[in-house]
C-alpha cells in the first residue's frame, strides 16, 4: 500500500521553505491533504517547538498556519486552472500556481500543548489572483489558534515564483 503524498510532496517536493518545504531537513515539513473544501494537516511538535515547558510556541504556530493557508490558496486555485487557462506549458510544466503571503493575522485563544495539532484551512473569498483563506489550529479537540491570511499569486518575475 503506497502511503498518501501531500500537496507539498506532489507539487514542491524540492521547496526549501521551513514551514512547508520537503526539503528542508531542519523545518516544519507540514503536510497537507485535501479534505472536500477543506485543507487538512496533522503536526507533532517536537521538543524544541517549545515556548515554555509543556505548550507550543507561538512563532511556530503562526508559520503552521501561514504555510498551511497558503496550501489551501493553492489547492482552490488549481481546481480553477481549467476554467482559466493553465499558464505553465511544457513538457515541465508546473501545475501549481505559486502565491505567497500578503497578509495574515494569528489569534492565539488559548495555549497549544505539545501534542499532536490538526490544521485545517478554506478560503473564504477569492479575487482574481488574490484569495483569503480562513484556518484554525486544534489540540485535544479544542480551538487553540485561528488565522486569516491573503495571499496572491505571482507570475515568473516574483523571486518566489521559481520556488518548486
Amino acid at each position: 500500500m503506497t502511503a498518501e503524498l501531500s500537496l507539498q510532496e506532489q507539487y514542491a517536493a524540492k521547496s526549501i521553505c521551513f514551514g512547508c518545504g520537503p526539503a528542508n531537513a531542519s523545518g516544519l515539513r507540514i503536510r497537507s491533504f485535501v479534505r472536500g473544501d477543506v485543507l487538512e494537516c496533522r503536526f507533532t511538535p517536537s521538543a524544541h517547538h517549545h515556548a515554555f515547558p509543556g505548550v507550543l510556541n507561538g512563532g511556530i504556530i503562526g508559520a503552521l498556519l501561514d504555510c498551511h493557508s497558503n496550501w489551501a490558496s493553492v489547492a482552490f486555485l488549481m481546481r480553477l486552472l481549467p476554467m482559466r487557462g493553465t499558464p505553465h506549458t511544457g513538457p515541465f510544466a508546473i501545475v501549481a500556481p505559486c502565491t505567497v503571503t500578503a497578509e495574515f493575522a494569528v489569534k492565539l485563544k488559548r495555549p497549544t500543548p505539545m501534542t499532536e495539532v490538526l490544521l485545517r484551512s478554506w478560503v473564504v473569498e477569492c479575487d482574481g489572483p488574490k484569495v483569503t483563506v480562513e484556518a484554525s489550529l486544534e489540540a485535544g479537540g479544542k480551538t487553540t489558534a485561528t488565522c486569516r491570511g491573503v495571499f496572491v499569486e505571482v507570475d515568473e518575475t516574483h523571486p518566489a515564483y521559481h520556488r518548486w
